[in-house]
């Protein structure tokens, strides 16, 4: 597995992050393929695109997988140091079925599922890349003559979720506490997701370590990924005010609410308000520095208006997109869930099964920016399964940290389980005691929904 990582190093400045197209592809001639999974990436040259996506070795996910079991070594040795940490595998169920391994659910209904370009979501995750500066508009991967089986979130939260507004503290210098409407009685299980890597597959299509591992085409792969990032990060961009908050980053979009004096912003102009991102205090979170209450007051401007952008597109990232872009999405994340085999529909079962237990919660930690995370989400299509208070980023902080946010949040009495399938993860969920699920295969996330599906999660 991946070696032991350490907080994710400051973001460093977007125009410091091209690439070679030499670079990129270099990866792919490697002969190793590294495990570890720095969720972020680095924007390579202006790679072309395949349009001959359709002749891809993809093939469907084996409706008769087997699931990976935990070692009992490892399980053991882990036991030893954390008493009550466990990892979760098949082997915690698989005696209900002596005769056999779990197969691969079978999809839903093409006919009743669509790939509509719902939720919202953000770039590859960065650990100690640089953020990529915005590259030339590539070619579309090519068209392709059938769409992802995305089904879309249950809306069943969705008058909580219009129900939270972001009501400005009077406090100037405390972050607001992070406020959830699953913060109620009958909350009983938490699940902590990461996301490149468990939810998607991106930072290993730009490196090519994915096409390299399953036997994929690498220019295909590669150009995907590539494409995909771009789009993230005009979103990010043009959308997210990303150019202004790049160098004052937040964990969670409530974090500088307390200096938000409730102006309405109607007719308020951004482009004009003098704001500027980069200043001596950028880094210290809603403390009142330097740059002044004015500062804080148009920072918190801007993370009010993300809220708002978040929640109105994130059934329809489409919406935000020009009718080209909006067609480009719409066959990217076809090639891509081609040539990932569907990992995106196979982990969104899991995802969309425990949002519709009303005493369960899915909560998203990315070593991603905010910013690029949310615009991930939205163009991923999981705004729905992810509410915007709901994402937390890593970057500054580090999981272990996030961890201790999120149980402050929720309260020690509520069970948490961690998916993942980096090391950060899985130190800060020992740290916790909390049981860790590994993903490393398609199998993991079959074997995944099917013990949420026998109640075993």
């Amino acid at each position: 597995m991946e070696e032991p990582q350490d907080l994710p190093e400051q973001p460093v400045k977007k125009a410091k992050m091209q690439e070679s197209r030499e670079q990129s592809l270099s990866h792919v001639s490697s002969t190793e393929v590294s495990d570890q999974k720095p969720e972020s990436s680095n924007l390579g040259s202006n790679l072309p695109m395949s349009s001959e996506t359709s002749t891809t070795n993809a093939s469907p996910v084996s409706t008769s997988s087997t699931v990976v079991n935990i070692s009992t070594s490892a399980v053991a040795s882990i036991s030893q140091e954390y008493p009550t940490y466990t990892i979760l595998g098949q082997s915690q169920y698989q005696t209900c079925y002596p005769s056999s391994g779990f197969g691969v659910v079978p999809p839903a209904d093409s006919s009743t599922e669509s790939m509509a370009l719902a939720t919202t979501t953000y770039p590859a995750e960065k650990p100690n890349t640089l953020v990529p500066a915005r590259a030339v508009q590539r070619p579309s991967s090519g068209d392709a003559s059938t769409s992802p089986l995305l089904p879309r979130a249950t809306a069943s939260k969705e008058l909580d979720e219009q129900a939270r507004k972001n009501i400005p503290g009077k406090n100037r210098g405390k972050r607001k506490a992070d406020t959830s409407s699953s913060q109620d009685s009958e909350l009983e299980r938490v699940f902590l997701w990461d996301l490149d890597e468990t939810i998607i597959i991106f930072h290993s299509l730009l490196t090519g370590s994915y096409a390299q591992k399953y036997g994929k085409d690498p220019t295909l792969v590669i150009g995907s990924g590539l494409s995909m990032e771009e789009m993230i990060f005009e979103v990010a961009d043009t959308h997210l005010f990303f150019n202004d908050l790049e160098e004052c980053d937040q964990v969670h979009i409530e974090d500088v609410a307390s200096d938000d004096n409730g102006q309405d912003l109607s007719n308020y102009n951004f482009s004009t308000d003098g704001f500027s991102g980069s200043g001596s205090n950028a880094n210290h979170s809603s403390s009142v520095g330097v740059q002044g209450v004015d500062w804080m007051r148009k920072l918190a401007f801007r993370y009010r208006r993300v809220r708002e952008i978040y929640n109105k597109y994130k059934t329809n990232v489409g919406g935000l997109l020009s009718p080209q872009k909006r067609e480009a999405l719409q066959r990217l994340r076809t090639d891509i869930e081609v040539l990932t085999d569907s990992w995106l529909e196979t982990a969104l079962k899991s995802l969309l099964l425990i949002q519709s237990r009303k005493n369960c919660e899915n909560i998203l930690i990315t070593t991603t920016q905010l910013m690029p995370a949310l615009a991930k989400v939205l163009l991923y299509g999981l705004g729905e399964v992810f509410p915007i208070e709901n994402i937390y980023s890593a970057t500054k902080i580090g999981k272990e940290s996030c961890f201790e946010r999120i149980v402050s949040r929720f309260g020690k009495k509520v069970t948490y389980v961690v998916i993942g399938d980096g090391r950060d993860e899985e130190v800060a969920a020992k740290q916790h005691n909390m049981p860790f699920w590994r993903i490393t295969n398609h199998a993991d996330l079959v074997s995944l929904h099917q013990a949420l599906e026998l109640d075993f999660l």
